[in-house]
C-alpha cells in the first residue's frame, strides 16, 4: 500500500531565489545542492527538490499538516520571519474550518504553500520537524482537464480511496498523502490563483515489493508504460510518479486517526 508522498521534484527560474526561502527562511536541510538542483529535508520520510529551468513555471500547491497544538506558535513564527501570508476576501489570514484550520503562503516561484492542522489528529504518532513542526507533507495538487477521469485512474492504478467527491473537484488518498485533483476551471483558494498543472514528479512510499508488482499489473491493464530504476516510474497524464519502499509506519494513518483508517 501507499503510506505517504516521500519525495515532491519541482522546476524552478532561481535556485538561488529557492535557496534563500526554504533553507534560510523556512529553515529547511540542504541535502544536497549542484549548478542546477537543490534538495531540502523538510521530514525524514520526505524531501522536496528543485530543478532549475530557463521555462516559464505554473505554480504547484503543496500543504503540510503539523500538530494542531503548535498551529498558534506556527503562525506567530512566519509572521516573525517576515513570510507574507496570504489573505482571504474578509481580511482574515487563518482558515477555521469544521474539523481544522490553515493558513497560506507563497515561495518565490508562485508555488502556493499551505500549513494545516487538524482537531482530529493524533499527536505524538511521528516526530514533528523543523522550524514548522511539520508532520508529514499532506497534500499536492493536481489541476487536471477531466476530474472524474484522472481520480478513477488514480483508483484503478493505485487503490486510492476518494473524498469531497465532485466533477470538479476531488480528494484521492493514500495512506497520509492526499492528492488534491481540481478542475483547471477551479481556482485554488484563498486567492482565487488559476489552477494549471506544474511540472513536478511525485514519490510515494509504498510498503513492499508485492504492492510495487501488483501497480505494474495494472499499469499493463491500462496499456502504460513504466520503468523500473530503483523505484517504479511512469506517467498519468501529464504528471510524473515514482513507487519506492520505505521505511515509513505502515501503519501511520491509522494511528494518526486519519478518517479513511478508522
Amino acid at each position: 500500500m501507499i503510506t505517504h508522498f516521500a519525495q515532491l521534484q519541482l522546476n524552478t527560474v532561481s535556485l538561488q531565489g529557492v535557496k534563500q526561502f526554504y533553507h534560510d527562511q523556512l529553515r529547511f536541510p540542504i541535502i544536497h545542492e549542484s549548478d542546477n538542483e537543490i534538495h531540502f529535508q523538510p521530514t525524514d520520510s520526505f524531501s522536496l527538490s528543485f530543478k532549475e529551468v530557463a521555462e516559464p513555471l505554473a505554480p504547484a500547491h503543496l500543504a503540510f499538516e503539523i500538530p494542531d497544538s503548535e498551529f498558534e506558535n506556527v503562525v506567530s513564527w512566519l509572521q516573525k520571519e517576515r513570510i507574507s501570508l496570504l489573505k482571504w476576501s474578509d481580511g482574515r489570514i487563518i482558515d477555521n474550518f469544521e474539523t481544522g484550520r490553515n493558513v497560506y503562503f507563497r515561495d518565490g516561484d508562485g508555488n502556493l504553500l499551505e500549513i494545516i492542522s487538524h482537531h482530529y489528529i493524533q499527536e505524538g504518532i511521528l516526530p514533528p520537524s523543523g522550524a514548522l513542526n511539520i508532520l508529514y507533507l499532506r497534500e499536492i495538487g493536481f489541476p487536471v482537464e477531466n476530474v472524474i477521469e484522472f481520480r478513477e485512474m488514480l483508483v484503478k492504478i493505485l487503490n486510492f480511496k476518494l473524498d469531497k467527491v465532485s466533477d470538479i473537484f476531488a480528494f484521492a488518498i493514500g495512506g497520509t498523502a492526499h492528492c488534491v485533483i481540481p478542475s483547471k476551471k477551479r481556482k485554488w483558494i484563498p486567492i482565487s490563483m488559476s489552477a494549471l498543472p506544474p511540472t513536478m514528479e511525485v514519490g510515494f512510499g509504498v510498503t513492499d515489493i508485492h504492492f510495487i508488482n501488483e501497480v505494474k499489473a495494472r499499469l499493463d491493464e491500462q496499456n502504460i508504460s513504466y520503468e523500473w530504476n530503483g523505484g517504479l516510474y511512469f506517467k498519468i497524464n501529464e504528471y510524473s510518479f515514482c513507487l519506492s519502499i520505505t521505511n515509513f509506519p505502515k501503519e501511520a494513518h491509522h494511528l494518526l486517526n486519519l478518517p479513511f483508517s478508522r
